[in-house]
């Protein structure tokens, strides 16, 4: 993930060169390749309706391919509109299909952006778990618990599951929260704060934005950008409506311990360093981190690149056809002259539908000619982080205690705050 200059002098990060690598190796087969992933998925998850034994037995298969309805409906519909792409079905007309398939919309997803994706995907993927596996989240962790408590009304232990989600995947961070929760380590209200507010885009999706908005040589700032945006939201949500009214009351009888240093050890280093080798010494080698980097990848490929492929599609045809985004966007765009972003009517159109998936605002501003609207965005969709086709799904389906409205409640309470933090930055940026 470290900033480098390309053989042409600009800057991009090493898991992009080995993407654009392999790209110009097999870059003719990636569109087939994504059609036969989306065709997969959509075809496994209405198998999985039925929960077969070979899905529901298979940790990696269940976890790909058993979903609830409306995901089976967004693969379907991944895999009709991939392959009327892929075919050129209506590139010539002017009807539905037409819309579906066209350069600016099914063709963009598709030949832009999933072509890249699904590279970008497995390179991460494999080398994610050399940050996950290896003690570096739990020594971190340890160093961290004298300041989770005062900050951000969390107890100590979250510091594990905070870093989990903001290095690793948002998904990841969301489901060891549930876990605490339902065993009994975190109350409501802590479960609550955590879950909404230190869940994160994984760093291979921020990847992915900014290649989207054709900012690659900017990661560096952006992220650190990305994580002060963060750290802001989870000292200020806590005090608003509704993570303020949540109960400090356990779903089971408390389990939490106290936020001290455990007897034994005579500081957080060695605390954190003894919990780091203990992690290491669970690895079971090189086929285990092969392994998860396998599950990491097929996760994504068959979840999340159908998702892309649906709600990109559509948003697209909605954003380039019709003024729904632009009339939802219209409330932000007083804010946005207030803070003197260029475009501010295409930027305000891209704020509410964050919330539906996390990409399609960077597909909408792609376009567009202002580099700061087009960073400004990129920060604030990888910071609403509430989106349903993932992080917002995910708790909602769940038994943390919120729902659809108070989700949304929180997705723009971090709206604004980012705005307020990242136009000034960018004002000085660009």
């Amino acid at each position: 993930m470290i900033p480098v200059k390309n053989a042409d002098g600009d800057w991009t990060v090493v898991v992009k060169i080995i993407a654009d690598i392999i790209s110009g190796a097999i870059g003719g087969f990636l569109p087939l390749l994504c059609v036969i992933i989306l065709t997969v998925s959509a075809v496994m998850c209405l198998v999985a309706l039925g929960k077969p034994k070979f899905i529901m037995d298979s940790p990696i298969l269940k976890e790909c391919f058993a979903c609830g309805p409306i995901w089976v409906v967004i693969r379907v519909l991944a895999a009709i509109f991939v392959w009327l792409t892929y075919l050129g079905v209506g590139s010539e007309g002017t009807g539905l299909v037409s819309l579906i398939t066209s350069g600016d919309q099914g063709g963009f997803v598709l030949y832009d952006l999933l072509t890249t994706l699904v590279i970008i995907f497995v390179i991460a993927a494999i080398l994610l778990p050399l940050l996950l596996d290896f003690g570096l989240l739990e020594f971190v962790g340890a160093k961290l618990t004298k300041v989770m408590r005062p900050l951000f009304k969390v107890p100590g232990r979250a510091a594990v599951d905070c870093i989990t989600s903001w290095i690793g995947d948002g998904t990841l961070g969301v489901m060891l929260t549930c876990n605490q929760y339902e065993g009994g380590y975190y109350t409501a209200k802590e479960a609550s704060i955590i879950a909404t507010l230190f869940s994160a885009v994984s760093i291979t999706f921020t990847l992915v934005v900014l290649d989207t908005v054709g900012m690659l040589d900017k990661f560096g700032i952006y992220y650190l950008i990305v994580c002060l945006v963060g750290i802001v939201c989870a000292i200020i949500c806590p005090y608003l409506y509704p993570l303020r009214n949540k109960p400090d009351t356990y779903l089971v009888p408390g389990k939490a311990a106290p936020d001290t240093l455990p007897e034994g050890y005579k500081n957080s280093t060695e605390y954190g360093m003894d919990l780091a080798l203990k992690r290491v010494a669970q690895h079971k080698g090189i086929g285990e981190f092969f392994a998860s980097g396998a599950k990491n990848a097929c996760s994504m490929w068959f979840g999340v690149l159908p998702t892309v492929m649906a709600v990109g599609t559509v948003a697209l045809i909605l954003a380039n056809h019709t003024p729904i985004f632009a009339w939802l966007g219209l409330p932000f765009k007083p804010l946005l002259e207030l803070l003197g972003v260029p475009e501010a009517g295409a930027v305000a159109s891209t704020m509410i539908v964050g919330f539906t998936d996390m990409l399609t605002p960077a597909i909408l501003i792609a376009e567009c000619a202002s580099d700061m609207a087009r960073f400004i965005v990129a920060v604030v969709s990888v910071t609403q982080v509430l989106y349903l086709s993932e992080v917002g799904g995910l708790i909602l389906g769940s038994k943390l205690p919120l729902n659809v409205w108070e989700l949304f409640v929180i997705f723009l309470e971090r709206t604004i705050i980012s705005l307020l933090i990242v136009c000034p930055i960018a004002h000085l940026l660009f």
